[in-house]
C-alpha cells in the first residue's frame, strides 16, 4: 500500500533518525543521499521528498515520507546503520525493522 503526500508524491512509508544514538558514520547518506543528510554537528538527519532537511533532533516528531523510488535504499540504510538510529514505518504505520 502507498499513500500520497500533499504534493501528490506516492509514499511507501516514513523514516526518522534518533540523533541521541546516531554515530555520525554517514553510511545512510552514502546509501540513500536523497533521504539522509549529515550536518555540521556530525549527525544524520532526514530529508523530505521536497528536499527540506529536518534538522530538529529529538525523534519521531520529525518524521518524513519515503518515496517508492527511495524505499529500498532507506531499508538498506536502516539495516546497515551501526548506531541503529534509523526508524522506518510502512504506510500502515507499522515498523519494518527486524531488530
Amino acid at each position: 500500500m502507498t499513500t500520497k503526500a500533499a504534493n501528490g508524491v506516492h509514499l511507501k512509508g516514513t523514516v526518522w533518525i534518533d540523533q541521541d544514538i546516531c554515530t555520525g558514520d554517514g553510511l545512510c547518506k552514502e546509501i540513500a543521499p536523497a533521504v539522509f543528510h549529515l550536518l555540521s554537528d556530525g549527525l544524520a538527519y532526514v530529508v523530505d521528498p521536497d528536499g527540506k532537511v529536518h534538522s530538529d533532533p529529538g525523534g519521531p516528531a520529525d518524521v518524513v515520507g519515503v518515496t517508492e523510488k527511495d524505499w529500498d535504499l532507506v531499508l538498506e540504510a536502516e539495516d546497515e546503520c551501526p548506531g541503529e538510529c534509523i526508524f522506518v514505518r510502512n504506510a500502515e504505520g507499522q515498523s519494518v525493522s527486524d531488530r
